[in-house]
Formats: C-alpha cells, sequence, structure tokens
C-alpha cells in the first residue's frame, strides 16, 4: 500500500495508469529509478543519523552517559540540514503538491512535523530557549524513507499490457503478388493486398479468406474453446492461429483499423479511466494533521494567555507536532503490505496492484471467463455413442489411432482421453488430412475416417439417434468414426471443466458472493458449463468490447472481480474492480491484471478474498496502535498536567513512538494465508 495519497498523486506520477500499461516502457524504468532513490536516501540518511543519535543529550540523558566536545551542537545541526533537506525532499514536494490539491494527508502530516522540528531546533541552536529535537527529525526521516522504499519494492512495478498486446502480431507476413510470394513487414501491408498463412503461423491482418480451407483457433482473441473452420468468403482475425490448411487472405484492416488493436485501445481507455481510491493511511494522516496543527496552535495559544514565556509556548507546540506524527504510522500500511505480498507470493499469488488488493475485501460478485478459466482450455471427450457393432473402447481406440497423425485440437482432445484410460494406439497407414472435414487412414487392412458433420451431410450419410440430440443441445464439438463410409460411432467433445472450479465457486457463494460467467463461447456450451457449476448467471457469444460492457453492467449492482486468461480478457481486467489473471493465460492478461494467480487453480481468488480482508484488518489494528497513543501523548505534550508536575518530556515520547513501532512490527508478522 503506498505510504501516502500525496506520494502516489504526485512522484508516482500516474503510477497506477504505468502500472496497468499506460505509457509501459519509461513507466517500468521509472518505477526502478524511484525504488533506488528512497533506497540511496534511506541509507544516506541512516548513516548521518548514527552520530545526531550519539550527540543527542536526550538519548545520552535517556542511558546515563555524557559524550561532547567543542561545537557538537553545530555539527549536529549541520548533519540534521543535510537530513532534512535531502531525506525530507520528497515529503516538502509532497506537502507542496497535496495543498495545491487541496487534499492534505501523510505528505503535509510528515513535512509538517519535520519543518517544526527542524526550524525550532535550529532556532534553539541560533540562542532560542529550549530544547532541540533533531534526532526525532533524522529518525522520522529514517522511517518515513523506509516505509516508502518496502512499499514500492513490494508492488511488482510498472504493467507492460499494451506493449504485449503488440507482441501478439507477427512482424512479417507472405504477400502475394502476381503469383510470387515475399516475405514483408506487417505495416507495409494495405487493404485489398494478399498474404498466404501457412499451417500453424499467425494471421498478420484482419482478412477475408479468398482460397483455401482450414480452421483458425481464436480461442485468445474471442473466448471460442472450439478451433474455427474458415472457407473463402470467411473473416479471418489478425492474431489468431491457422490449423493445418494453408489459405490465401485479402487484407481488409491495417493498423488502427484492425480488431487486436481496438483492443489495444480499449485497455488503454480503461486504465485512464479507472477510479483512483483514498488511502487507508491516508484518511488516519489527514485526521492527525487536523490535531497536530489544532492542538499545535492551541497550545501555543494557550500558554501565552497563561503568562508563560514564547520560548516554552513554542517548545511545548513543537513537542506536540512532532509527537503528532508517530514514527509507527509511517510503517503501519507498508509493513502489513510488505507481509500480505511475501506470503501472498510464496502460495502463487502475485498482488501487482495494492489498492486494488485492497478493494478484494468487500468484494460481492466475480465474473469468471469460461475457456482456460473455469475450463482447462483444452477438449477432452465427454460422450462416446456407438452406432454400429463397436463399443465405447473401440470407438475411442480407433479414433485417437488416426488422430495421433494430427496436431488438431480435436485430435489431441481424442488421443489424451484414450491414453487416459490406458487404451494402445494402433499404426495408421495411409494418413491424410481432409482440410475443413476430418482425416483419414487405414487401420488393420480397414480404412476408417473421423470427419466433422459436415462431411456426413455432405455424403448424405444418415447417423442420428435420441442422445445425439442432447448433445447437440449442449454445444459439444461432435466427430464421428466411419468404417469403409459406415458410422460406427459420434465422440462428443467439449471443453473440460476443471475439477477444481466446483470447489471454488461453492466457497465463493458460502461467502455470499455472486459467481457469474463471461464468454465469448456460443450460448448452448456456455449453458453447459454454468449449469455444471451451478453459477448465479452467465454471459455467452460476447465480444471484448461487449465484455466491458458487461463489466459496467454489474458494477452498478455490485463490487466486481473478473478472473481471466486471455488477450479478450484483457479491458475487462483492467475495467474491475478487481482484475485477476490465470498464471497459464497470456502475457497480456497477466499484465492487465492487478492480482495474478501463477498456478490455475481458480480457489485462489477464495485465497485473495480473505488474505485481502485479513490484511485489511491488520492495517486498521496497526494503525490504532500507530495513533492511539496521541489520546494521552498529546494532553500531556500539550502540558495538560503541568499544574501537578507532569509534563511529558521528547524522551518519553519518543519511547512512547518506539513501543508502538514495535507493536506495529509483531502485529504485522502475525499475518497468515488462509488455510486450504
Amino acid at each position: 500500500m503506498d505510504m501516502e495519497h500525496g506520494m502516489k498523486e504526485r512522484d508516482m506520477a500516474g503510477h497506477k495508469m504505468e502500472h496497468k500499461g499506460h505509457a509501459p516502457g519509461p513507466a517500468h524504468a521509472g518505477h526502478m529509478q524511484m525504488i533506488e532513490d528512497y533506497k540511496k536516501r534511506f541509507f544516506v540518511c541512516l548513516v548521518l543519523t548514527v552520530p545526531i543519535i550519539l550527540l543527542s543529550s536526550t538519548v545520552q540523558g535517556f542511558f546515563g552517559v555524557s559524550f561532547t566536545f567543542p561545537g557538537a551542537d553545530f555539527l549536529v545541526f549541520l548533519l540534521s540540514t543535510i537530513v532534512y533537506f535531502y531525506g525530507g525532499y520528497p515529503f516538502l514536494k509532497g506537502i507542496v503538491d497535496e495543498l495545491k490539491e487541496r487534499r492534505p494527508g501523510m505528505m503535509t502530516l510528515i513535512a509538517v512535523a519535520i519543518s517544526v522540528a527542524y526550524f525550532y531546533s535550529a532556532a534553539v541552536v541560533f540562542g532560542l530557549p529550549g530544547m532541540v529535537f533533531f534526532w526525532e527529525l533524522a529518525t522520522l526521516i529514517d522511517i518515513m524513507l523506509l516505509g516508502h522504499w518496502l512499499e514500492m519494492r513490494s508492488v511488482m512495478g510498472a504493467s507492460r499490457a499494451l506493449e504485449e498486446l503488440v507482441k501478439i502480431m507477427p512482424s512479417e507476413a507472405h504477400m502475394v503478388h502476381d503469383g510470387h510470394v515475399m516475405d514483408v513487414k506487417v505495416e507495409e501491408l494495405k487493404p485489398g493486398d494478399k498474404v498466404l498463412v501457412k499451417p500453424g503461423e499467425k494471421v498478420p491482418v484482419d482478412g477475408i479468406v479468398i482460397d483455401g480451407e482450414t480452421s483458425v483457433n481464436q480461442a485468445m482473441l474471442t473466448g471460442e474453446s472450439r478451433p474455427v473452420a474458415k472457407r473463402p468468403g470467411d473473416k479471418v482475425i489478425g492474431g489468431s492461429i491457422n490449423g493445418e490448411g494453408s489459405v490465401t487472405v485479402r487484407v481488409e484492416k491495417t493498423g488502427r483499423d484492425t480488431y487486436l488493436s481496438q483492443v489495444v485501445e480499449l485497455v488503454r481507455q480503461a486504465q485512464e479511466s479507472k477510479s483512483r481510491t483514498q488511502d487507508l493511511a491516508d484518511r488516519a494522516a489527514l485526521v492527525l494533521v487536523i490535531i497536530a496543527l489544532a492542538a499545535g496552535g492551541i497550545t501555543l495559544i494557550a500558554w501565552l494567555l497563561f503568562g508563560q514565556t514564547l520560548a516554552f509556548a513554542i517548545e511545548r507546540m513543537a513537542t506536540v507536532m512532532v509527537i503528532t506524527c508517530p514514527h509507527a504510522l509511517g510503517l503501519a500500511v507498508p509493513l502489513v503490505v510488505a507481509v500480505s505480498t511475501a506470503l501472498a507470493a510464496k502460495s502463487g499469488l502475485l498482488i501487482r496492484d495494492r489498492s486494488a488488493f485492497e478493494n478484494a475485501r468487500s468484494l460481492q460478485a466475480v465474473v469468471f471467463d469460461k475457456t482456460g478459466t473455469l475450463t482447462e482450455g483444452r477438449f477432452g471427450v465427454t460422450d462416446i455413442v456407438p452406432l454400429g457393432p463397436m463399443d465405447e473402447n473401440g470407438i475411442l481406440g480407433m479414433a485417437a489411432s488416426l488422430e495421433s497423425g494430427s496436431e488438431h485440437l480435436i485430435a489431441a482432445g481424442i488421443v489424451k482421453s484414450a491414453k487416459e484410460i490406458g487404451i494402445i494406439l494402433k499404426p495408421a497407414a495411409g494418413f491424410r488430412a481432409i482440410p475443413g472435414k476430418g482425416v483419414e487412414g487405414t487401420i488393420d487392412g480397414k480404412t476408417y475416417m473421423v470427419v466433422s458433420p459436415g462431411y456426413l451431410k455432405e455424403k448424405n450419410i444418415e447417423a442420428s439417434n435420441e442422445k445425439m440430440g442432447d448433445i447437440r443441445e449442449q454445444g459439444k464439438t461432435v466427430v464421428y468414426l466411419l468404417e469403409d463410409e459406415k458410422p460406427m460411432g459420434a465422440i462428443a467433445l467439449a471443453d473440460v471443466i476443471r475439477k477444481e472450479s466446483r470447489e471454488a465457486v461453492a466457497r465463493l457463494k458460502q461467502m455470499g458472493i455472486k459467481c457469474m460467467m463471461l464468454t465469448g463461447d456460443n450460448r448452448s456450451v456456455a449453458k453447459h458449463v454454468a449449469d455444471e457449476l451451478g453459477l448465479d448467471e452467465y454471459f455467452a457469444e460476447v465480444l471484448p468490447h461487449e465484455k466491458v460492457n458487461k463489466i459496467k453492467e454489474v458494477q452498478e449492482k455490485y463490487r466486481v472481480a473478473m478472473v481471466g486468461d486471455g488477450i479478450n480478457d484483457a479491458p475487462a481486467l483492467v475495467q474491475a474492480d478487481v482484475g485477476i489473471a490465470i498464471g497459464a493465460g497470456t502475457d497480456v492478461a497477466i499484465e492487465s491484471a492487478d492480482i495474478v494467480l501463477v498456478g490455475n487453480d481458480p480457489r485462489e481468488v477464495v485465497d485473495i478474498i480473505v488474505l485481502s480482508r485479513r490484511t485489511y484488518t491488520k492495517m486498521v489494528e496497526n494503525l490504532l496502535w500507530a495513533t492511539g497513543y496521541n489520546a494521552f501523548a498529546i494532553p500531556l505534550a500539550a502540558g495538560a498536567l503541568y499544574a501537578y508536575g507532569i509534563l511529558l518530556s521528547p524522551a518519553v515520547g519518543a519511547l512512547l513512538m518506539s513501543a508502538s513501532t514495535v507493536i506495529v512490527a509483531i502485529n504485522a508478522r502475525l499475518l497468515r494465508m488462509p488455510e486450504a
């Protein structure tokens, strides 16, 4: 968590924007430079603080020792001046910016405390009666620099979402001109040009197929779990992956007009419009600013009215204002953040945006992407329907033996399912792929084919029964095994639902959180998955720009987390109150997210929410410890019991501050991960 709102709004120069990918390269470099800057300032000031503490009469008196030499006071003044201006620079700059924005916070509180301590102490060195606060000044600056450095290290740094989106597109294309094929830069293409896309290559531009047939994997772009058949006249999207056939594509859109560029723009817009929330520590700091200024002013005026000297009144005022800014407040939140971030990272939960992680405690709805999130993003066999004399294992075994020569997603699903149940595959001779239709080959002297429903329709082959109707209604992909053109059986495949998804949804619903699904897949498939998992609601056939709008609609009712893994999820991840990426997904999704689940376990969404709630509780506890002693320290420092001979000295005030700092540190270390 940022130590102060002013720093976030100012020195981090739109850090939340950069974190999510806006101006990604310079932002990342700037973030690292700031970490190094705070580290350098902290260590320089720490070295200078050692002699300041050793030469402090207050510290020497506390330990019952005495050590001084001629000019010691001026040496301490010189060292403290360096600490004040060098180490205190971020806070002095911060108060200016916070006051310009009319939002005084932690920076104002720190700047007021160190300025009062410095200028009052300097006046004492040069003749004003009273006590110096140089060691309190130096240690306060050290603690605040340390707190901010710890916090910045706990954040992963600037996002590179837009850079990653650009990387999705290939840099070169095979341009077809006058019957010749030449490699050109993608940016040189213009509408009307023709490009050849070979099997396994990425489609370089948005266009229309004019020659050839294939199937295209565009799951990461549109969320469709199954490969999409492409024939002449069909549109293809730049960045999608070509399947088994070569196709010639006429370029329709280039540059800013392409589908992927529009997704980039959606991500950018969502980043720029994402609201900033005021930090918990800022709210505490704002209250303390008011208390410090009010208490200091009242103390000064009261003692003057009671007839005390100006020097005495100023000393009491300075003591009040220095004590009001407790050292522990600078560590109260950053220490908890550092501990919770480390705990989460060890458990495979990477927190990229601290404020979004804090917001996770109050989530009311979680919207999951389907493909690759609730499901494994791969095809698996769900049903085998015999249509001839062959049994289920025989059908699966023959189909897998034939498909083992294909790299198609459906083929991979069939082969994997067969191997999972121990079926031994047979060698297939004369293997041949039929683009857009299926495959064929010879096994044990017989010709077998695994084909799509379109092939059966084309050849007028009848293969149907009651069960097939139910399977089609569920939106599953169906292929048929033919033996010498005769149907032996049908194999239904679907995106495999993760076994962890059921538990994740059940646990979230127990916590009173609505569970929804947002997918680009068709309605039948979405309904099947939603029914299987017991989701509260689902949205199907939703394109990336529509995903953003759907999230906005849900946000009108609930505080929302979006969980996804694909390029098509990136804008929605940014738009949601909390964006959570599945770690095995695309770099784009990861870079667009506030939190990354390194594994593929949706149950970790529950862990994030529980950890966020525990972290927030620790923050509140620490802030209470860090500021609670002010309730009696301020009146004593102001001299409320002076008539009874009780006056809080800076040394005692420092002891109280040290005690609260220790308590805050111990309490932060008591934070624990949720139990599985």
